[in-house]
């Protein structure tokens, strides 16, 4: 049932695609200090490494896969021209570069834009035995969907980065420049929001 989603565990929506960090002095670690040399090879390397990864992130943030690709860009931009300000003491480059594009999602999410109603995707009718069950599904999928966009900015960020992501709470903390305690805050604050737009919604289906 959905509202169990919302009790005592959360759900990941979606597969998590996050790994574990490398050590200090990997090979991604050695590769990052040949980009701050300028060594563009090493630069198209992460770059196709890394594309997929901040692409999702930024999708999933921003609700819009063209805004995605953009961030994206600006992002490794960003890592191209500033590589040489990554500190290896205070975390690997995968961290420092999924901060920027963080960041760069959620100045793109403060800028002010038009309301835009959401939109159902039709799908055509299923002749299968599990068509009903399909379709409850995607509307509850893209409920889901619809009440993360909603949220706030950092509480959006927050969600996603945590559960869809899969990133623990230390890692999100960072990439989100707060403390561990506040992050579990918005955490908090999102999902008493995302449970009580469910069961608004919940509520409606019933009634009709």
């Amino acid at each position: 049932m959905v509202l169990s989603a919302f009790g005592r565990a959360w759900p990941r929506f979606g597969k998590s695609d996050a790994r574990p960090e490398h050590p200090a002095g990997s090979a991604a670690a050695q590769r990052f200090a040949r980009i701050a040399e300028g060594d563009a090879r090493a630069f198209r390397e992460l770059v196709a490494e890394q594309t997929p990864r901040l692409t999702r992130l930024a999708t999933r943030l921003l609700g819009n896969q063209a805004d995605a690709e953009e961030v994206v860009q600006e992002a490794l931009l960003k890592v191209w021209t500033k590589a040489a300000l990554w500190d290896a003491t205070r975390g690997q480059p995968e961290t420092w570069i999924y901060t920027i594009c963080t960041n760069l999602c959620l100045d793109r999410l403060r800028r002010p834009k038009p309301t835009v109603p959401w939109a159902e995707d039709f799908d055509p009718p299923d002749p299968s035995p599990m068509a009903d069950a399909g379709l409850e599904t995607q509307a509850r999928d893209r409920q889901v969907a619809a009440a993360i966009a909603a949220l706030p900015d950092r509480q959006r960020a927050a969600v996603v980065l945590t559960y869809q992501e899969g990133l623990s709470n230390a890692v999100v903390a960072e990439h989100l420049g707060v403390s561990v305690s506040a992050l579990e805050a918005l955490l908090v604050r999102a999902r008493r929001t995302l449970r009580t737009h469910l069961l608004s919604w919940l509520e409606e289906g019933e009634a009709e």
